[in-house]
């Protein structure tokens, strides 16, 4: 009976000692965790939560979609996380644009558990707050415009994907 409780005496102490090693010198060498990596994994992490529909607010979902053209589709996954990271903690801020119908205060709490928990894990770091801002709501709604905007797209793609079709194919050279 001894023996066990020197075991889990150890082993308690050896955990402890691993979570608050994340940016620390643990004898052997220093880590430090980047606020980018904080950043990836927050906007990973909130991702996941069914009811987001896309991070960011107008400025940042602006910059994302221009930054995407520009390096050929690579989405952002930081777009609308700003993050403070300490030696020990790190403070997370959201925005996001959630699903119509969802309950948002249910939501904002499933995307602070969710980051407290994919943050803690991958790097060590004590999660000191999650705070969610809600810059819109996303509708299926479309204006009468819009759907004839979309309709006139839809057909212009048609008529390319049916050109492309028609087209004569080169026939390959036989040597």
């Amino acid at each position: 009976m001894a023996d066990n409780t020197k075991n889990t005496a150890k082993s308690t102490q050896a955990t402890q000692a691993g979570s608050d090693s994340a940016n620390k010198g643990t004898g052997h060498g220093h880590t430090s965790i980047d606020d980018s990596v904080v950043s990836k994994i927050a906007g990973i992490a909130t991702r996941e939560v069914s009811g987001v529909y896309d991070l960011g607010g107008g400025m940042d979902r602006f910059a994302g979609s221009v930054r995407e053209f520009v390096s050929g589709g690579s989405a952002n996954v930081s777009q609308g996380i700003a993050v403070e990271v300490g030696e020990r903690q790190a403070a997370v801020d959201v925005t996001i644009i959630a699903e119509y119908g969802v309950a948002i205060h249910e939501l904002a709490e499933a995307i602070r558990q969710n980051v407290i928990s994919s943050v803690e894990r991958m790097t060590g770091l004590e999660v000191t707050e999650v705070n969610v801002d809600v810059s819109d709501v996303h509708t299926d709604y479309q204006t009468p415009q819009e759907r004839e905007e979309e309709a006139a797209k839809q057909r212009e793609e048609q008529r390319k994907a049916i050109a492309a079709a028609n087209e004569p194919k080169e026939q390959p050279r036989v040597q």
